[in-house]
């Protein structure tokens, strides 16, 4: 019995100390666990702060991934840890080795990665995009260790993949789930962090965009990588993007291609920090003065910074226009004015000299040539004044009524002289329902016809014939319709599209039987000191004749047209409105 109670005794001392040992075991596995958790969870906030203490206000992706890059070596193993960024021109592979691999280590890392990266944005991607920097322990070729332990990390700004991190070893079986979970979850915050601070940027960035969204001038804006931030509307219109949402700085290049080496100049612009002009780019038939300029900015401690870099596209187009109209006008000045004011000189001093001796008749004839120069010097004063109230906004007319058949009368018995001389027929009509009497400046359509016909008569040989028609056009009518009821002659079908927003309103129309004016001449017609044929060129005139005949019509309301066939003839048309009582 007291065997038993000795068995007994010496059984439950042994269950009891197993069981202090297992608790003891278990409580100190516990601690260690704990302890480790302690020090994931201390390594987790630790590098936390470091990134919120060394980043700031930062959207160097680079500079965050570098951080926790240098910081995983106080939790897991590997032989190398490296990272792949997307940029806009090249893919950014940084590797650090903490041991010495083989090269084929490393080619195999990156070719994963690059697969990753491919797979994450749906795109391939070729090695020769890859700018590769190694840093650590040295390549030892000999040494012929595989991956066997990978582990990769997706990098996400924005709800958009820029890259991705690895940790690699040649050992096997390491990265368990706990530590993985760790570098997600710092991975994470860091890029949530990131991705908070794009999204402020961006909608700063949607500000500027608004507030430059109206100015005339090209913009277009970069940061220090060439990523364009802003491109306002004018931007793409110049290069030919309009529909297109987001642009490049390849955009840019592909489009001034032989013109502007605008990602050149933006790169001397931002390293130099000065302000670089380019006169005279042609882009798309219109010329501009392009200026690059570095973007400055003063934060803090730091100073000055060179942000970016902003392209400033202003259409000179119009300037060259205006110093091409100057030069035309001087050289128009000295040719129409030299000559009649030499003759009149001259004639003045041989009167002086021979007065006295001169007879009546040929005194009459020098006299009548001085009159003949000074109305030519005075029509053309006059057409320059009218081309400069035209141009001021100042032009004036001054509408009563006036009886129509009447003006045709006295333009068609006026230039029946001319047209004779030069055996040209020279008519008038005006149509059926046509009324009696139109509002409109009697003195200034007068003039108009008289530019019209002139001209016609000019550039139409012997035999040839010049018409001046006159019929009544309807609110949405049909033209062509009308111009065969009418019975009017034009040398062609006339293109309606000037005229369907028209109201009701009376055409002219003077139709010759001439050469015929060429279709690459049209555009520049109603155009100042523009002249068309050589004979033009050589003969008296400013040039001015059509724009002022433009202005003239478009300050009653009109339009002016015209259609022409060389070899054929040319019709003028315009129109003024004329109500229905």
């Amino acid at each position: 019995m007291e065997n038993i109670a000795i068995i007994v005794l010496a059984s439950f001392s042994v269950a009891v100390g197993a069981f202090s040992y297992w608790k003891s075991r278990s409580l100190r596995s516990a601690l260690q666990a704990r302890e480790v958790d302690t020090q994931r969870r201390m390594y987790e906030l630790a590098i936390l702060k470091e990134l919120g203490d060394r980043i700031g206000y930062s959207l160097d992706v680079q500079k965050i991934v570098d951080i926790i890059t240098g910081s995983l070596r106080q939790f897991v193993q590997y032989s190398a840890v490296s990272y792949m960024l997307l940029e806009p021109e090249k893919i950014v592979f940084k590797m650090h080795l903490e041991q010495s691999v083989s090269r084929g280590f490393v080619d195999d890392v990156r070719q994963r990665m690059l697969d990753s990266l491919s797979a994450l944005l749906s795109k391939e991607f070729k090695k020769e995009f890859v700018e590769e920097t190694l840093s650590g322990a040295i390549l030892v070729e000999e040494l012929g260790e595989p991956v066997r332990s990978f582990f990769n990390i997706p990098l996400v700004i924005g709800d958009k993949a820029v890259g991705v991190l690895t940790v690699a070893h040649t050992k096997s079986g390491l990265y368990k789930e706990e530590e993985m979970t760790i570098l997600y979850k710092i991975t994470k915050q860091a890029s949530d962090a990131v991705t908070r601070l794009h999204n402020v940027v961006k909608t700063e960035q949607a500000k500027l965009s608004a507030m430059v969204e109206s100015i005339y001038e090209g913009i277009v804006m970069t940061d220090n990588d060439y990523r364009i931030l802003v491109a306002n509307p004018a931007v793409k219109k110049i290069i030919g993007f309009e529909s297109k949402q987001d642009i490049t700085i390849f955009d840019f290049i592909d489009t001034l291609e032989g013109k502007f080496d605008i990602r050149g100049k933006l790169e001397e612009s931002i390293k130099l920090g000065k302000i670089l002009t380019a006169e005279e780019v042609v882009v798309r038939d219109r010329f501009y003065q392009i200026v690059v300029s570095p973007v400055r900015g003063v934060f803090g401690i730091k100073g000055e910074e060179v942000l970016g870099g902003v392209v400033i596209f202003h259409d000179a187009t119009k300037e060259k226009e205006v110093e091409k109209l100057r030069e035309d006008f001087t050289h128009m000045i000295v040719h129409e004015l030299r000559s009649p004011l030499d003759n009149i000189k001259k004639i003045v001093e041989y009167i002086k000299t021979e007065g006295s001796t001169l007879k009546r008749a040929k005194e009459k004839e020098y006299l009548s040539m001085v009159y003949k120069d000074s109305s030519e010097m005075l029509m053309l004063v006059n057409d320059l004044l009218d081309a400069a109230k035209l141009e001021s906004g100042k032009f004036e007319i001054f509408e009563r009524s006036t009886n129509i058949r009447e003006i045709v009368r006295q333009r068609i018995s006026f230039f029946s002289t001319a047209a004779q001389d030069k055996g040209i027929s020279l008519t008038g009509k005006v149509s059926d329902g046509v009324p009696e009497e139109t509002m409109f400046d009697p003195e200034r359509i007068g003039q108009v016809i008289n530019n019209l016909l002139s001209n016609s008569l000019k550039f139409t040989q012997t035999g040839g014939d010049v018409k001046l028609q006159v019929f009544l056009h309807g609110k949405a009518a049909d033209m062509n319709s009308e111009i065969k009821q009418a019975g009017v002659e034009f040398v062609d079908v006339v293109d309606t599209k000037n005229f369907e927003k028209l109201p009701d309103s009376l055409i002219f129309a003077v139709t010759d039987s001439g050469k015929g004016i060429p279709q690459e001449f049209m555009p520049h017609l109603f155009t100042k000191f523009k002249q068309v044929y050589a004979e033009a060129l050589t003969s008296k005139g400013t040039g001015l004749g059509l724009a002022i005949v433009k202005g003239i019509v478009e300050a009653h309301g009109g339009v002016v047209s015209v259609v022409s066939r060389v070899g054929t003839g040319s019709t003028f048309t315009f129109t003024i409105p004329c109500p229905k009582k």
